[in-house]
């Protein structure tokens, strides 16, 4: 497990482990023995300043930059077809967290480059993790790179660092002795963030300690896409059975069954990010889990890459 032949990445040798989790969300469960493969991991997130080397040599044009199509989007308001992304913006009073709207804003002009709005940019965050990249971008810049998504096995299996059964990458409490180990949300979410971790929105990748693979902010910071289309539950291989490398559902079995006149499908992301709170989203965990549809870009959602030994 050292950098070795590609620099910037761990070497995560095969092995098996536990996946899931049954002690918080049920699409944790349930638990199941997986076994994957030798693989390549990144160290950290990709940062603002790998993913505009990546634009500078290429070009790319990400989906948050290109104004949508109301022929894709039946029903748009007239005026939402401009470019943008989601923004986090910390409400003023204590609200439920029913309502993700109370939250969550479309602003136009918001991409990669400005990730808090038209009039923010990226400097002085050149080592934060990229944000407001959809899927496609994080395919296309690992692609670019030689590199893949992490299917939802191998990200969960590197995550847990060596730990069997652990609700946390670094044990069973959250904060040990109050040690601040990863970026989350302190305090009442959306409304009031004490910032015990020193940060209210990403933090620089690698200021956190690494898990037990020497990898660091698999945990908080930015939840990451992986390959795997989203199922609401895990697959099991049966008790007598050990899945080895398994995938995720399908493109259709990830469409919404709330919002069935949206035929886009949602991948697994993993990790949780800085807006995880203790009341709210408890998913800066290993076996933590949720779909997000592949053209959403939000501020807080970035990625990591691996290479697969054949």
């Amino acid at each position: 497990m050292n950098s070795g032949p590609h620099p910037g990445m761990r070497r995560i040798a095969r092995g098996e482990f536990t996946m899931g989790s049954l002690r918080f969300y049920p699409e944790e469960a349930p638990l199941s023995r997986v076994r994957v493969n030798d693989f390549w991991i990144d160290e950290t997130p990709v940062t603002n300043a790998q993913f505009a080397a990546f634009v500078a040599a290429t070009g790319h044009v990400t989906l948050a930059e290109i104004a949508p199509d109301p022929k894709d989007y039946p029903g748009m308001l007239p005026g939402m077809d401009r470019a943008g992304s989601l923004v986090f913006r910390k409400s003023d009073v204590p609200v439920g967290t029913d309502d993700p709207s109370r939250w969550w804003a479309f602003e136009f002009g918001t991409d990669w480059r400005h990730p808090v709005g038209p009039d923010s940019s990226i400097d002085g965050l050149e080592d934060h993790p990229v944000v407001h990249v959809a899927w496609a971008d994080a395919a296309a810049y690992a692609k670019w790179e030689g590199k893949d998504l992490p299917t939802e096995a191998e990200w969960e299996f590197a995550a847990r660092g060596g730990l069997e059964g652990k609700d946390y990458a670094w044990g069973d409490e959250l904060s040990p002795g109050g040690a601040m180990l990863a970026n989350y949300w302190q305090g009442q979410f959306p409304f009031s963030n004490t910032l015990e971790d020193g940060w209210e929105r990403t933090s620089p990748v690698g200021f956190y300690p690494a898990n037990g693979y020497g990898l660091h902010d698999m945990i908080g910071n930015v939840w990451e896409w992986t390959r795997d289309w989203w199922q609401e539950t895990l697959k099991k291989p049966g008790h007598c059975c050990v899945a080895t490398n398994p995938r995720g559902g399908s493109l259709k079995g990830s469409f919404d069954p709330s919002q069935p006149q949206v035929r886009i499908g949602r991948k697994v992301i993993k990790g949780g990010s800085h807006l995880c709170a203790e009341n709210y989203c408890q998913r800066y965990r290993p076996a933590a889990r949720h779909p997000e549809m592949v053209d959403t870009s939000t501020s807080h959602i970035g990625f990591r890459c691996v290479r697969r030994e054949i």
